[in-house]
């Protein structure tokens, strides 16, 4: 299991294998399935948050976050806030509200 955490204070962040299971639940729920170097990116180094991190899956998609579908972001965005919540839960120890 490999488990590199990026801390950044006062911010939720992903493992690289929280990350990668993010990546796979939206390409096998959503569609959304990133080219291979994008996962590799997005993998080892998460973005810092749910925005930058749905943000960056619409730009590898070759989407521009800002004028998509807002119904597919919202989906999208809820998948990512709850990886970041369980990934926050997770590292404190605790429920995350």
């Amino acid at each position: 299991m490999h488990v590199n955490v990026v801390a950044v204070t006062g911010e939720r962040v992903l493992s690289t294998d929280d990350a990668a299971m993010l990546l796979a639940t939206l390409c096998t729920r959503l569609g959304f399935c990133l080219p291979p170097d994008s996962q590799a990116r997005m993998t080892e180094n998460p973005p810092a948050d749910a925005h930058q991190f749905t943000a960056a899956v619409f730009i590898a998609e070759g989407l521009d976050p800002s004028t998509a579908d807002r119904r597919t972001y919202r989906q999208v965005k809820a998948f990512v806030a709850e990886a970041f919540r369980r990934s926050e839960e997770r590292r404190t120890g605790s429920d995350v509200p």
